[in-house]
């Protein structure tokens, strides 16, 4: 029986043949002609039983890029050279444009310090980190720090959707529930099942208060009067269901106080010995990091998790955000 997956890809490939077809009818253009028996061809093999399978080696292809091209067919192991420095091209360019919608590292605005590290795994990340600040600097500063499923170019295309999603709708007024309720819709109805998204999505006021949704989210950590404490999440994951239930938790920070946002590559991480660095150590770094800023904290959360992985090879995108009321 077929998955999911494939029969969703078959109701895509079918969707482009009917497409095609009138555009042939329109235009006779040979491109299109070419297309439609690229399209044809995978949907032979997918009753065959074979799409998805390099021609060269018969080893599956890499999931990431057949999510983006349905048609590829061939692994990056036997692609042409050619072919391969065109798919570098992408990748670099692909890499360029995700760093350019990232925010400045390290920003100041009124009453918050905020400072993060993004690091993809490879080219490019399936992390969201994001700052969005209110139209001419009036309304208030949302961050949102998240993690979409999978991983590569197919996972980075959902990120950059979902960032526009957010942008959007954190600038429009509405309140933060139902920001998350809007994109979590859209983004449910604009891509395939089996794709979601763990989000903590906040705003900050001037005097402090901060609101906060966490969507499946890792736990942030909340420092204030010497302690350290997490915020679980109180929501879903976006994506996993249309009419998504969405609450906010609202948390008071004062003059020193920090909120520690991370995604799992910091806390999943593992050593060679399948030892993993844990929420705890997030939590307890933060604790020792009283008093530092947060450009300081984020770098020692970056120097820590090396430490601790001892030249093991980083598996996955890892992000860290402190933001910090002065």
């Amino acid at each position: 029986m077929a998955n999911l997956g494939d029969v969703l890809i078959r109701d895509q490939l079918l969707e482009r043949r009917g497409k095609l077809q009138n555009a042939i009818s329109r235009s006779g253009d040979d491109y299109f002609t070419d297309l439609l028996k690229e399209v044809d061809s995978a949907l032979e093999r997918m009753n065959a039983g074979s799409y998805g399978l390099c021609d060269t080696c018969h080893d599956p292809i890499e999931q990431d890029r057949l999510a983006v091209d349905p048609l590829m067919r061939f692994c990056i192991d036997h692609l042409t050279s050619r072919q391969r420095e065109a798919l570098q091209h992408d990748l670099d360019l692909a890499s360029a444009i995700q760093d350019a919608l990232l925010p400045k590292r390290v920003l100041a605005l009124k009453g918050w310090s905020i400072a993060y590290h993004y690091e993809p795994a490879g080219p490019v990340s399936g992390d969201y980190c994001d700052i969005v600040e209110g139209e001419n600097g009036a309304g208030a500063t949302s961050f949102l720090v998240g993690d979409i499923s999978g991983k590569g170019v197919a996972a980075s295309l959902l990120m950059s959707q979902l960032q526009a999603i957010f942008r959007t709708l954190l600038r429009s007024g509405g309140s933060l529930v139902q920001a998350m309720e809007q994109a979590n819709r859209i983004f449910c109805e604009s891509t395939m099942p089996g794709h979601y998204a763990t989000l903590a999505c906040g705003r900050l006021s001037d005097s402090g208060a901060v609101e906060l949704c966490n969507a499946g989210h890792c736990m942030p950590v909340h420092v204030s009067g010497g302690a350290a404490s997490t915020i679980p999440a109180t929501s879903l994951p976006l994506g996993l269901f249309c009419k998504g239930v969405f609450v906010a938790t609202n948390i008071q920070l004062n003059p020193g106080d920090s909120l520690v946002l991370y995604t799992d590559g910091l806390s999943e991480a593992e050593t060679s010995a399948g030892a993993e660095y844990g929420a705890e150590r997030v939590a307890d770094l933060a604790l020792r990091g009283i008093g530092a800023s947060p450009e300081a904290l984020v770098k020692a959360y970056i120097e820590d998790l090396r430490r601790f992985k001892a030249g093991e090879p980083t598996a996955d995108d890892v992000t860290v955000m402190v933001l910090q009321r002065v």
